[in-house]
């Protein structure tokens, strides 16, 4: 008998870890302590607060906690105002914030004292790049979790509905109020009356968590769907067309927040296609969607083929337009002036429009940066963007107050992120990929958060679970010591430790054309547009590498201000992070550190791969604190990192040797990958 028990305990205690598969992110309810919590109003949403109160409350037992709606001047939009046992706001969704940050609070042992907390930006978007097939473009966490191939693909199913349940639920707890769901590269199918029904019932899920629905949508729709001989936004058929599809979406879904429109970029149809410019294009729909409150995100990542500069592009189609767009367009702008690239300079347009609504689009899914292979956490990089200032005002105008409505009145501020979430069980593919998405909410709700902050919570938050399971109380010093503090400096460095070992110094796109994973800073086929190859980018020769964007080059930096603009153009004062972005130097330019460019960028790939080593030091010493599940996955995938980043240093190195013709620094690591292999390789998969 005792044989059998203790057999029963060791498969019980082994599944518990089994079960330990990251499907619960960071909403880790353990143990709760009984509360009682009193609310003068009732909705579904309040109904929502209330339990999660009960489901999480870890403060005095039997407490009492008052949940009221009322009416403070100091309490702006979905804020709210906090106590130990209090939560007051405006607005019911504010209600529920203030449940959640109370909550995390007491969970992760942060003090709880009273205070007003109020949002950044009002509108915290996720943009899902999730096809009707149930694709994902971009995606590394499985298929969408929205839509599906099939002849039931239109069927709701009640599977479906507690996943998206979960999902909003982890949206609202960090804050998030919004999804695009589906592709900016839209199907006109969208817009159909089946695929607006299927919408309806997503919108019917989130809806209680304060979720609104937005949809990407094609600008030719109208030619494509209403079978119009034109979609110009100036036709009035075209305008009455997108008027009466306004209507019917809003009959449907009442809190319908909008629509989200690339348009007039790589390939896809836009009001140039008719002579138009994009604020006709935008404000065009806006007309529509004014009457109901909603709103038009107008990308700008635009840029036609070009021998000159793409940076500049964006820049130059925008800029006339500042002040011509409706107050319901929100100009929606990548952080830097290319595509999301490991370390980009702000895209100049931040500092540009005065008069238009600006919001950022941060990519939470590592399309650059590992994919979910690569442990990289993202909330340094959003911080040093957030942080950077356009000097648009004078000293002070950082990209922050520039797009949260600090310097400039205007009706709405936005913020996107563009998801990482799919039907894998822990969502996003990579354990720690998840603090991608937990890091957007947080910076969106408060952009003046740091990233250690922000790492701490969420570590506490994700693997406390953990630590109970290893039989230690939650939070003691050795958890803190030994698991804790090691795991949050390794999430800190990881970023810079990607730009090591990938594209230093201000090199850019440096990527092989599969799938923007692996190096290939040789990737050129004969007749291939040159801004999509590498070399366009490096510009190596024999004299030197790097893209010449100064006053004498391009003179991309003519469209920042004063005194940015001198900075950058000086090769002395240009930060060392940004110096091949902007400037060509010869490959025996004596750096700040008295290295050689060539010594200089050799080492930074030898300390890029040397960094990811330490991170698989740090990780096997915490193996005593992780659940065995999540441990080995993180372990392979660090191993894979790993090699990942012998083989951009090997590739990266060797490559530009060939211009350089210098020996490789004595003091780093030789190659072990060949690089005529390497070429090979890449080129074989094309």
């Amino acid at each position: 008998m005792i044989k059998i028990l203790i057999t029963y305990l060791f498969i019980f205690a082994t599944l518990s870890v089994r079960a330990e598969d990251g499907h619960k992110l960071w909403l880790r309810n353990s143990n709760p302590k009984p509360v009682n919590a009193v609310c003068t109003n009732s909705s579904p949403m309040l109904t929502i607060a209330i339990q999660e109160l009960q489901q999480g409350w870890q403060g005095e037992a039997n407490a009492l906690v008052s949940l009221k709606i009322i009416h403070n001047k100091d309490i702006f939009r979905d804020g709210f105002k906090m106590t130990k046992n209090k939560i007051q706001a405006n607005t019911e969704v504010g209600i529920l914030y203030g449940v959640y940050e109370l909550l995390r609070r007491q969970q992760t042992g942060e003090e709880i004292k009273e205070a007003i907390v109020n949002s950044s930006y009002e509108r915290r978007i996720l943009n899902h790049w999730d096809n009707i097939d149930g694709s994902i473009e971009r995606g590394y966490a499985g298929l969408s979790i929205f839509w599906k191939k099939g002849k039931d693909s239109l069927v709701v199913t009640e599977k479906d509905k507690v996943l998206w349940k979960e999902y909003a639920r982890a949206n609202a707890s960090i804050g998030i109020n919004g999804a695009v769901l589906n592709n900016v590269n839209a199907s006109p199918l969208m817009l159909s009356k089946a695929y607006l029904e299927r919408v309806k019932s997503i919108a019917e899920v989130l809806r209680p968590y304060g979720i609104k629905t937005y949809l990407s949508v094609k600008f030719s729709s109208p030619s494509l769907m209403g079978g119009l001989k034109t979609s110009d936004p100036l036709s009035p058929e075209v305008i009455k067309w997108w008027n009466d599809k306004t209507r019917e979406i809003y009959g449907l879904i009442p809190d319908f927040g909008g629509f989200l429109v690339k348009a007039s970029s790589e390939g896809q149809p836009g009001p140039q296609d008719y002579g138009r410019t994009h604020a006709d294009g935008a404000n065009m729909l806006a007309d529509a969607l004014q009457p109901y409150g909603g709103i038009v995100m107008w990308r700008a990542f635009v840029y036609s083929a070009t021998d000159k500069d793409r940076a500049k592009q964006a820049f130059l189609e925008f800029k006339p337009l500042d002040g011509q767009f409706r107050d319901n367009v929100i100009i929606q702008v990548k952080n830097g002036p290319v595509d999301f690239q490991p370390r980009e300079p702000f895209s100049p347009l931040f500092g540009a429009m005065k008069k238009t609504t600006v919001m950022p689009e941060l990519q939470i899914t590592q399309e650059y940066l590992g994919q979910s292979t690569h442990l990289v956490f993202l909330s340094t990089m959003w911080e040093e963007f957030l942080k950077s200032d356009t000097y648009q005002e004078g000293a002070g105008s950082t990209i922050a107050r520039c797009t949260d409505g600090s310097i400039f009145p205007q009706k709405y501020s936005a913020i996107a992120g563009v998801a990482n979430i799919g039907l894998d069980m822990n969502w996003c593919g990579h354990p720690f990929a998840q603090s991608n998405w937990y890091a957007f909410g947080r910076l969106a709700w408060n952009n003046q958060l740091t990233s250690d902050q922000i790492a701490d919570e969420w570590i506490k938050l994700t693997f406390h679970q953990s630590a109970l399971n290893a039989n230690q109380p939650r939070f003691s010093e050795d958890w803190k010591m030994n698991f804790l503090k090691p795991v949050s400096k390794m999430m800190l460095q990881s970023r810079e430790a990607a730009v090591n070992y990938m594209m230093p110094l201000g090199f850019h796109h440096l990527f092989s054309a599969t799938e923007h994973y692996g190096p290939g800073p040789w990737w050129a086929p004969k007749g291939m547009r040159k801004d999509w190859t590498p070399p366009y980018y490096h510009k190596a020769d024999s004299a030197g590498v790097g893209f010449d964007r100064t006053k004498t080059g391009s003179n991309a930096v003519s469209q920042y201000h004063e005194p940015l603009l001198s900075q950058l153009n000086d090769v002395r004062t240009c930060p060392e992070i940004y110096l091949l972005w902007f400037h060509h130097l010869p490959w025996d330019y004596k750096m700040k550190s008295g290295k050689t460019l060539w010594d200089e960028i050799g080492a930074h790939y030898d300390n890029g791969v040397k960094q990811v080593r330490e991170f698989q030091k740090v990780w096997d010493k915490v193996q005593p604190y992780v659940d065995n599940e999540r441990f080995v996955q993180v372990q392979e995938k660090l191993h894979q990192q790993s090699e990942n980043a012998q083989i951009w240093k090997d590739a990266c190195l060797q490559y530009f040797q060939k211009f350089s013709r210098k020996p490789f620094p004595i003091d780093i690591q030789g190659p072990v990958n060949d690089l005529d292999e390497l070429i090979k390789e890449d080129l074989g998969k094309h």
